[in-house]
């Protein structure tokens, strides 16, 4: 393990979170909101990377398993949110989520 302490990689994991919802909450650009997402998703992974690794014992793997599984899940949401932004940029002409109020194109 490196020298941070727990408090060290939890306030940092809490800071990417809040960096993250910020961004959801404010953002209008879908890209924007897409990168808001992943920093969020980030957050998560490097919580259960470091407690993995903190915490050793039997499960030592147990977090890094999933922390690869929401690396998987990221770039699945990366690729259907860039197709939706395509669609709805031919569509609408456009990438402001303001103007996406209806799934149909």
């Amino acid at each position: 393990m490196t020298d941070l302490s727990v408090v060290g990689f939890l306030g940092l994991s809490s800071a990417l979170l809040a960096v993250g919802i910020f961004g959801v909450l404010t953002r209008r650009n879908f890209i924007l909101l897409l990168i808001s997402i992943e920093i969020a998703m980030n957050a998560a992974i490097l919580n259960f990377v470091y407690f993995a690794g903190f915490l050793g014992g039997t499960s030592g793997l147990t977090g890094q398993a999933i922390a690869v599984v929401l690396i998987g899940f990221a770039a699945t949401e990366v690729a259907v949110g860039l197709g939706i932004v395509l669609a709805l940029n031919r569509a609408k002409g456009t990438i402001n989520v303001a103007q996406a109020t209806e799934l149909r194109l």
